[in-house]
């Protein structure tokens, strides 16, 4: 007799995801932020060229779960929705380990008139209380990405040596580095922030990251001071990635150039083919006033607040007894 049929975490844990999901309502609704729901399978998935995805069909059409419900919430946004937040499930092909399970929940949202600074301060709004309630600190840490790289890595982020950089990487003890990253500056900067600056982060509260190198760009737009970098910030707690969020790329020039540029790399590292999305970029055209968004992992927020050690602790049932 196997046990295979029994949840993956304890009643305390569902008891915990469940008041966080109200804090998380009532925050939205005191803010007047509406609500959404947008769909799971679509027409069209992302572009990112490390991410991949679930396909099926529906008769000949090929649909995607999403990875993201960005696209269709910035397409509620330009039709007028005004500020809004989704939370809801997304999925992830090839993601499971510690951190990651192929499906998992998002807390999504965009606040029209916001740049990063107030979107800071709103993220920093919601989840203080949580973290309190929890025995984290109140106070919050905020850093920009190139200050912070530089202080444990020695680099300058926005200037690419390849002799450099795998210089550090040796220091380091990661012997390995040039055989992931290649000459691939963004690939070098993810790989040196996740495994020499992101363990060394402020403990027991919460940390933002914030303007990241141009060459990072995401689907955030470009800093208006320094070309250089994107508006974009990440949000980590004890070192643990939590969040991604960007003052909106809303020009659909730009954003059809970096579709292809993702198109470009995904092919280049053998990923399955994808295809723009033309109905963000005819919402784009029609018109996006400028907002900032936020995703939050709340499955990873969960472990946080749960003192867990692995993302199956915070699931009712994980992938592999799904």
């Amino acid at each position: 007799m196997t046990n295979d049929w029994q949840p993956s975490c304890n009643v305390e844990a569902l008891q915990l995801r469940a008041a966080m999901l109200h804090e998380i309502r009532a925050y939205f609704y005191a803010q007047n932020v509406l609500e959404v729901e947008t769909p799971i399978l679509c027409h069209s998935i992302g572009t990112d060229p490390y991410l991949d995805f679930f396909a099926t069909t529906m008769g000949n059409v090929e649909l995607y779960l999403q990875t993201s419900p960005e696209f269709s919430m910035k397409r509620l946004l330009a039709a007028g929705s005004g500020s809004i937040y989704q939370i809801t499930k997304s999925f992830r092909q090839g993601e499971s380990g510690r951190y990651h399970n192929p499906e998992f929940t998002l807390l999504e949202w965009y606040r029209i008139g916001f740049d990063l600074q107030a979107l800071m301060d709103d993220a920093e709004g919601l989840l203080v209380p949580l973290l309190a309630k929890m025995g984290f600190l109140r106070t919050t840490q905020r850093l920009s990405y190139v200050d912070v790289f530089e202080k444990y890595t020695g680099l300058n982020p926005l200037e690419f040596s390849l002799p450099k950089y795998q210089q550090v990487a040796e220091d380091f003890g990661l012997y390995d580095a040039h055989n992931v990253c290649a000459n691939d500056h963004s690939l070098w900067l993810d790989f040196l922030f996740s495994l020499c600056v992101q363990k060394k982060l402020v403990k027991n509260q919460l940390c933002m990251i914030y303007n990241y190198p141009a060459c990072l760009p995401s689907l955030a737009r470009l800093n208006k001071e320094n070309n250089l970098l994107v508006d974009r910030v990440e949000l980590f707690i004890n070192g643990v990635e939590i969040a991604n969020g960007y003052f909106e790329l809303t020009d659909a020039g730009e954003q059809e150039a970096r579709f292809e540029q993702e198109i470009l790399q995904r092919e280049k590292n053998k990923a399955f083919a994808v295809e723009k999305d033309r109905r963000l970029l005819a919402a784009l055209k029609s018109g996006l006033a400028d907002c900032s968004g936020i995703a939050i992992g709340l499955d990873r927020l969960l472990m946080v607040l749960g003192k867990k050690e692995k993302i199956d602790d915070v699931l009712s049932f994980s992938i592999s007894n799904a």
